[in-house]
């Protein structure tokens, strides 16, 4: 037999309160005196009581002391490492994360806010998957803050917090062409959302500084997360003229990447860069372009908490820095480059 979840009043027969003063323990601790916050704290414990949070924010008419979160699909680790800055800096403050993935599919993402702000969340955070978030304008016009995270939301006017995408990208390539790379290789998937978008500007900018204007040849853009990412750059290099240089988009680009080479024997010759450090990545020396997710977790959250507190002020957008990590891979010359081992002058 299921025992019955003790109810408020229960508490306050107990700590021999009026039910208005436990109530008012839970939601404004600092108007009741300390030792009846004692006793009614003593009492809640013994009896089990947990207060209903959701109960709570909608007696007041607003959101509950909850945000959600929603991502793409499960298995990128970028996604909850954003999450646990988010959930550290919002604990901080008295608020949980509810985190809901969408499979990164248009209709999964409408369909996954409407369920959290069901809940009444007290802020939405997503990462952006469809072209349209127009479908959240009502919501924010009630209240909600709706706050994009890693890219701008489209035809909504919502606060954002964004990485230095193209510059990012632009001093990578121009750092592998300073060593005497011209075949330099772009490779992502997928490549029409707002970040590749971002980087792959980056690439063309720098390659056309330095006299390549058509890189199409170089480039391998997908948008099917079904595709194997190595098998995606097997023509590419295995061709009679492949490049001597990869970029990669994201991280499962640069491991696609590295499991090419080796299958094709290229450890050692062909540089690489990947966005996106990686738990391996100091171990196997690959040259990656970094960044916090944590910071961009926890800054999302101050962004969320100050619109909680203040939801008529202008929205705006934050863009953190990245960096580039220099482990070997990123900073070979091309093959014909190099100094025959063994030779002098």
């Amino acid at each position: 037999m299921v025992d019955q979840r003790a109810t408020l009043d229960d508490v306050a027969r107990l700590a021999g309160v009026s039910s208005k003063t436990v109530s008012r323990v839970f939601a404004q601790r600092e108007l009741v005196a300390p030792q009846t916050v004692e006793r009614v704290l003593a009492a809640a414990k013994r009896l089990r009581f947990r207060p209903n949070s959701l109960a709570q924010g909608l007696r007041r008419g607003g959101g509950t002391r909850t945000v959600g979160f929603i991502i793409g699909e499960l298995s990128n680790p970028f996604y909850y490492k954003v999450a646990a800055g988010l959930e550290k800096e919002l604990s901080e403050h008295g608020y949980g994360l509810v985190v809901a993935s969408t499979d990164d599919t248009d209709d999964g993402e409408a369909r996954v806010a409407d369920a959290l702000l069901a809940q009444r969340v007290g802020a939405l955070l997503l990462v952006p998957v469809s072209d349209d978030q127009s479908y959240l304008e009502g919501e924010r016009q009630l209240g909600t803050p709706v706050i994009a995270i890693d890219r701008p939301a489209r035809n909504l006017a919502a606060d954002s917090i964004v990485l230095d995408n193209r510059a990012a990208v632009l001093e990578a390539t121009r750092r592998l062409i300073a060593v005497g790379h011209r075949r330099i290789a772009y490779v992502c998937n997928p490549a029409a959302v707002y970040t590749q978008i971002e980087r792959i500007g980056g690439y063309r900018q720098a390659m056309a500084e330095a006299g390549i204007t058509d890189t199409s040849r170089w480039e391998v853009l997908r948008d099917d997360l079904s595709l194997n990412s190595a098998e995606m750059m097997r023509a590419l290099m295995t061709s009679a003229e492949p490049p001597t240089a990869i970029i990669a988009g994201n991280n499962r680009m640069t491991i696609g990447a590295l499991r090419l080479l080796r299958d094709i024997d290229d450890r050692e010759r062909t540089a690489l860069i990947g966005f996106d450090d990686f738990d391996t990545g100091d171990v196997l020396g690959v040259s990656v372009i970094s960044y916090d997710p944590l910071e961009l977790g926890r800054r999302a959250a101050r962004l969320a908490l100050e619109r909680i507190a203040d939801p008529s002020g202008f929205t705006q957008q934050i863009t953190l820095p990245t960096w580039i990590i220099e482990r070997g891979t990123g900073e070979r010359p091309p093959a014909e480059a190099r100094p025959i081992q063994g030779w002098a002058p």
